[in-house]
């Protein structure tokens, strides 16, 4: 069963989540007020009508029995629900955020202090567990597990409450998760995971006085939604909230010249079947189409006997897709005596096989310079992935340059991160492809409309022996303070569409042969148009 979306009435922010009886309580911390939210109908309750200055700009929250506990600043509090009157618990020498509460155990995520502080009840320190992320970190309790929502890495841990391991991992469907906290549904005993989410949305509103009478503007964007996930221990990944998603790729046959062809034949590779993606159906648009198999990957062959000067056509194909986000929860250990790569892979995956330069001086002494030694197969990855982030910045380009190109000049776009990748990973022995091909707009809250990308997209996976192909996604994922994020190594997010996984996403051939794209290219041939529609939420099974 999928379960409503819940937007508190007249909230500015959420921060902290918990669960009490058949409700749900949080902090609107910019105007200090400790809320209870109905999640069958959104309505809205101020517990505290005046203001506390305590709350007010506070971070995390829990409770336990009739006690109330929340953070502010670097100190934690207590407060009865009986009279609301906060009394210092402790104060840290970091920013306290995320807190949470099990008999007389209290953690205290800090990400200043790169640590949860674990207190007893006369708030004494017990020990330090290690954060699994690295940005601001909201926590909940479920028996012996500690469950972290990490805002910036837009990722939910299930950690062991006493050692710190981590258990598995998920995505969470939206940005900037300020809370969890399980919650009983009351009518039905189904036990959920919610998430709060707030952060600020960009929209055009009207204004009079400019001209054009239009100017950008922010709201807040506040809500709190089910986090439904799935965990594969044989796999060694996690599913979570997915979406099923009409998609539809079409090519509009507008030569830019008057051009005669026979024996036209059209490829475009079709929708993949992952561990995270699953094909309901594909249906033709406008001219119909043979399906092949092409190492692996189905493929749409579109076949034109005569074209004439200027003739018009639209031809493509729509797919239903189910589409999930996935996260890896592999360590350095995991991977510390897998086999050797097998032959056909280095045969196919270890080459320079898409103009990858890796015979150049610059690339070569990059692959050497990443690793500086490192052999553990996952730290490898990690190290090369961080060496490509520090040494380019992102940019969109008109022409995907080779590796030694974009090293040289510090910078590219998600194709041409893509391609150092491609060329550092295999020097360094380790076997990658390209993937993309689009991203889903990231609303689903315009289930029914169809919506459009703004760009084609690719990033990569790489392969590790007895496990399998894991992503990566190739656009840099950096924080301000120059830490690297992990959300998509291992992992993609449910927006992107998995299609043609390691082959061309789409070519011509005249009379059987492959055709030369700087002599007859598709951009020159026709005009492509994507859609997407989110048609609704599921739930992932694994």
């Amino acid at each position: 069963m999928i379960h409503r979306t819940i937007r508190p009435i007249g909230v500015y922010d959420l921060r902290g989540l918990a669960s009490y009886e058949s409700k749900l309580l949080s902090l609107d911390s910019i105007r200090g007020y400790l809320l209870q939210i109905d999640p069958q109908n959104d309505n809205t309750t101020i517990l505290n009508p005046n203001e506390l200055p305590e709350i007010k700009y506070a971070n995390g929250l829990a409770i336990w029995e009739q006690t109330l506990w929340f953070t502010r600043d670097h100190s934690v509090y207590t407060c009865s629900l009986a009279d609301f009157q906060p009394r210092l618990f402790a104060t840290l020498p970091f920013r306290a955020e995320g807190i949470a509460v099990w008999g007389t155990t209290v953690y205290v995520s800090c990400k200043e202090g790169c640590y949860i502080q674990v207190l007893n009840d006369k708030g004494r320190m017990i020990t330090q567990l290690r954060p699994p992320g690295v940005g601001v970190e909201s926590l909940a309790i479920r028996n012996e597990e500690l469950w972290v929502a990490d805002k910036e890495e837009q990722t939910v841990y299930c950690m062991d409450r006493a050692t710190g391991e981590i258990k598995f991992s998920f995505l969470t469907p939206f940005d900037s998760p300020t809370g969890l906290s399980f919650y009983t549904d009351p009518t039905t005993s189904e036990e959920l995971l919610y998430v709060s989410y707030a952060s600020e949305k960009p929209f055009i509103r009207d204004d009079p006085n400019s001209d054009p009478p239009l100017e950008l503007a922010w709201r807040d964007r506040t809500f709190i939604h089910p986090l439904y996930y799935a965990y594969n221990a044989d796999g060694y990944y996690g599913l979570s909230n997915g979406y099923l998603i009409e998609m539809s790729y079409v090519e509009e046959l507008s030569p830019l010249d008057p051009l005669e062809l026979k024996n036209l034949q059209w490829r475009i590779a079709l929708p993949s079947e992952t561990a995270r993606q699953k094909v309901r159906s594909i249906e033709a648009i406008g001219v119909d189409f043979t399906e092949e198999i092409q190492d692996g990957q189905k493929v749409a062959v579109f076949n034109f006997d005569h074209l004439k000067p200027y003739e018009k056509r639209i031809f493509g194909w729509k797919a239903l897709i189910e589409v999930y986000s996935i996260k890896y929860s592999l360590v350095p250990l995991d991977v510390e005596k897998i086999p050797a790569l097998e032959p056909d892979l280095q045969q196919r995956y270890l080459i320079d096989d898409d103009n990858l330069a890796m015979e150049t001086e610059v690339v070569r002494e990059a692959a050497q310079q990443a690793v500086a030694g490192e052999n553990n197969f996952l730290r490898r990855m990690i190290a090369l992935r961080n060496y490509a982030y520090d040494r380019l910045s992102y940019r969109l380009t008109t022409k995907i340059e080779t590796p030694d190109v974009v090293l040289s000049r510090g910078a590219g776009s998600c194709g041409e991160y893509v391609g150092v990748l491609l060329a550092l990973a295999r020097l360094n022995g380790i076997a990658c492809r390209t993937i993309g091909r689009y991203k889903c707009p990231a609303s689903p809250e315009y289930k029914g409309v169809p919506l459009e990308p703004d760009y084609n997209h690719v990033w990569l996976e790489f392969y590790i022996p007895s496990i399998g192909w894991v992503p990566m996604e190739s656009n840099p994922d950096d924080m301000e303070d120059g830490n690297h994020l992990s959300r998509f190594f291992m992992g993609l997010a449910w927006y992107h569409i998995e299609i043609g996984k390691g082959i061309p996403f789409e070519r011509i051939r005249l009379d059987g042969k492959p055709v030369d794209r700087e002599q007859l290219s598709v951009g020159d041939l026709a005009l492509n148009h994507v859609r997407f529609t989110i048609l609704e939420e599921v739930a992932p099974s694994c």
